[in-house]
């Protein structure tokens, strides 16, 4: 069994603010104030990027209050109107910019609102590897530098330290054959009642051998909006009842894309030699998520539309609204590699 090296999570400390919205938020949760006026705040809302910095900030910070949230903010604060009323607007923004980014034309009678094409069907072309392809973990597979993996790690442990967690907002809102098998992969994700197993505290280990900082959120102020944008959007459907079927969505096409996507980065791995921490998160991946997809599309995803047949559409926005972000943050880090290493010369803070 592989020793693990963490423990609860230490609550982080604000970041830095990145535009008007965001400074309007941390300063009110820094200083214990209350967010300033509702009418300008939507004006500045409606003014902003919806994927860019400061709206992905702001949107980050306000969903971390549902999580572990931040050192000397009190815990009331996840709950404070003024915030949620924030977090309602900028979530309208961005959630109208998703949906403008993966919604076809309007359904005739009898087709789907986001066209004929129904959620079993993208399950099954998702389920389909390309024999050459060409995105990230390709990439990293045949020539990615340990240092460009260590890029990846830094980034994505915006969600691997809270991995699972944005998705089980939703088990209180599902029944059935559809909650149960949920619940199923969860546990795997919680590491099947053993502490040490849990996909979090595998990461973490992952973290110290890759010399970076295991720290909660220890990057989040060197992580640009398009690494927070793929988080926010689960954090957003699963905070959200009416969202249940884009969770569930989302939740289905992370795990049929996380096994042979675990499998070419664990190959990457193994060519560089890469500490045995490192290895074992992906090689863990690749074996429980290639059963994971199974279930979900079977007795989560299968039984849900078939219950309620009125979440297709939302099933299929949240399968689109993933390979969407993802993309995006594959569009972002190919990019800025392009000027060098993102986090060269970032070392590990002592556990």
């Amino acid at each position: 069994m592989h020793p693990p090296t963490r423990t609860t999570p230490v609550a982080p400390a604000l970041p830095q603010a990145r535009g008007p919205l965001s400074d309007e938020l941390i300063t009110a949760l820094r200083d214990g104030t209350e967010i300033d006026s509702a009418a300008l705040r939507r004006t500045a809302v409606d003014e902003a990027d919806p994927f860019g910095d400061d709206v992905q900030l702001a949107l980050y910070v306000a969903y971390e209050l549902h999580y572990v949230g931040f050192a000397d903010v009190d815990d009331d604060r996840e709950w404070d109107p003024g915030i949620l009323g924030l977090r309602r607007d900028l979530e309208r923004i961005f959630l109208d910019a998703v949906h403008a980014n993966v919604d076809t034309e309007e359904a005739s009678p009898g087709q789907t609102r986001t066209g004929q094409t129904s959620a079993e069907q993208l399950m099954a072309d998702l389920s389909v590897e390309p024999v050459h392809g060409d995105g990230l973990s390709y990439r990293l597979r045949d020539d990615g530098t340990w240092q460009q993996f260590r890029d990846l790690f830094a980034l994505r442990s915006l969600y691997h330290l809270k991995e699972a967690d944005p998705h089980a907002w939703a088990i209180p809102r599902l029944r059935g054959t559809a909650k149960a098998a949920f619940v199923a992969v969860e546990f795997d994700e919680f590491g099947a009642g053993r502490g040490e197993s849990v996909h979090q505290e595998l990461f973490a280990d992952l973290m110290v051998a890759a010399d970076l900082d295991p720290g909660y959120l220890a990057y989040l102020d060197r992580a640009p909006a398009w690494a927070l944008t793929p988080v926010n959007l689960m954090s957003c459907f699963g905070l959200h009842r009416s969202m249940r079927g884009a969770t569930v969505g989302h939740f289905a096409a992370t795990e049929i894309t996380s096994s042979p996507g675990s499998q070419r980065l664990l190959t990457g791995l193994e060519r560089l030699d890469a500490p045995e921490p490192c290895k074992y998160f992906y090689r863990e991946h690749v074996e429980a998520d290639a059963v994971h997809e199974q279930v979900l599309r079977r007795d989560v995803l299968g039984a849900l539309v078939s219950e309620e047949p009125e979440l297709e559409d939302d099933v299929i926005f949240g399968i689109r609204g993933f390979l969407f972000v993802e993309d995006a943050f594959e569009a972002g880090l190919t990019a800025a590699w392009k000027a060098g290493p993102v986090l060269a010369g970032v070392a590990s803070v002592a556990v």
